[in-house]
């Protein structure tokens, strides 16, 4: 199967048709079965009939993903909740990640508050994985930091927290003008966290519900390589059209990062010795606190390519520091 490209057709018939064990990150954000108004899928099946279509295309992510590789779905909890009992008899897990986003009332329930991102490893042992980092959360106004880190000031990381598994930072397309012919866009940076999360550049992604092409653009943005399969003919051509506007640009020097209009959004913890070459980082916490770090490109107009993860041992005391805060 030739890779970088969209592929016309049915989920199901193109993936059996790949070789076992041949993607780094497999990425699916299916129909939610809500009767949204897709051109070319009946988003309003049985129970019954929905989940046993899902379960097939998760056995057949489980098996194009290598064993150093993973497995991430995106869906509301009601469905997840079923598609974590299939994986966890044939995956590691590793997170649910609630992905913070208002909806609508439903009517005697709570208020739905989060979309649900499942995290598995085809093998926990060999998975890659890398910590991720996203900017501390700042007032708009004032810039002084949301938290109060009290007496851990001290800690700070200059550019910002590792992520957690509760994501409120990354926001939904919301301007039409923003967004795609699609009832169900999700934003880049969403998928260029979980790229940077899980996979390295020149490795292989899979998204057998491409849509638009977003996973697709995130990865190519990222230096990956990509294979998407999308059922609608528009959304192909739309796809395609993006993909044809998109270079392998999201770095600063030589290390990959997730950017929106000139700043960053997310980055690998092991590439921050070699990003903060780019900032003026203060010497005190207190200043860390009180304002953002500043970014000037001419600060660090050459960066070497970084080599092996720096090591606890290998790394300097106020790294050491602030690897945590």
């Amino acid at each position: 199967m030739t890779l970088d490209t969209v592929v016309h057709g049915d989920c199901l018939a193109v993936l059996r048709q790949l070789p076992s064990e041949m993607a780094d990150l497999t990425f699916a954000d299916p129909p939610f079965n809500l009767s949204k108004k897709y051109r070319s899928y009946d988003d309003q099946r049985s129970s019954d009939e929905y989940l046993d279509w899902c379960r097939r295309w998760l056995q057949e992510l489980l098996r194009i993903t290598k064993p150093t590789g993973s497995i991430v779905v995106h869906n509301i909890p009601r469905w997840l909740t079923h598609y974590a009992a299939f994986l966890n008899e044939r995956a590691d897990f590793r997170h649910w990640i609630a992905w913070e986003a208002l909806g609508m009332p439903l009517g005697k329930t709570l208020m739905p508050r989060h979309y649900g991102i499942l995290f598995y490893a085809r093998d926990k042992r060999q998975q890659k994985f890398y910590e991720i980092r996203h900017p501390h959360r700042r007032c708009r106004k004032c810039g002084v930091l949301h938290r109060d880190y009290g007496g851990k000031k001290h800690g700070l990381h200059p550019f910002g927290p590792l992520v957690s598994d509760v994501w409120s930072d990354l926001h939904r397309v919301k301007h039409a003008s923003r967004r795609d012919p699609h009832p169900c866009q999700l934003p880049e940076t969403l998928l260029e966290r979980l790229l940077l999360m899980t996979t390295d550049a020149g490795d292989v992604v899979v998204d057998p519900f491409a849509g638009t092409g977003t996973t697709l653009v995130a990865a190519k943005k990222l230096g990956r390589r990509y294979l998407g399969i999308e059922i609608d003919a528009g959304y192909v051509a739309v796809a395609r059209e993006r993909l044809s506007q998109t270079q392998a640009t999201s770095r600063i020097g030589e290390v990959w990062v997730s950017q929106v209009r000139g700043a960053l959004v997310t980055i690998r913890d092991c590439d921050w010795p070699y990003l903060q070459a780019y900032y003026a980082i203060p010497a005190s916490a207190a200043a860390i606190e009180a304002a953002p770090i500043a970014f000037d490109q001419r600060l660090a107009p050459m960066i070497a390519r970084p080599g092996p993860a720096l090591t606890e041992a290998s790394a300097t005391p106020a790294m050491r520091r602030r690897k945590t805060a």
